[in-house]
């Protein structure tokens, strides 16, 4: 797979290295997750709102100019 490819190998020492320093600025509270998983979604959910709209229109364009 070419995806594959470009991924970088899991290494556990990086892993654990970026864990520790998360705990070392304070590490996650308990609605962090929740939070970015809600910020994400207001980013995400109105760009596919307006493409999935462009692409309706552009389905319906022959329909509408008969």
């Amino acid at each position: 797979m070419f995806w594959k490819k470009r991924l970088p190998k899991d290494d556990p020492e990086k892993r654990e290295a970026l864990k520790n320093e998360v705990e070392k600025e304070g590490g996650l509270e308990k609605n962090d997750l929740p939070a970015m998983i809600l910020s994400a979604l207001i980013v995400i959910l109105p760009i596919a709102l307006i493409v999935l709209i462009v692409v309706c229109l552009f389905c319906a364009l022959p329909m509408l100019l008969h």
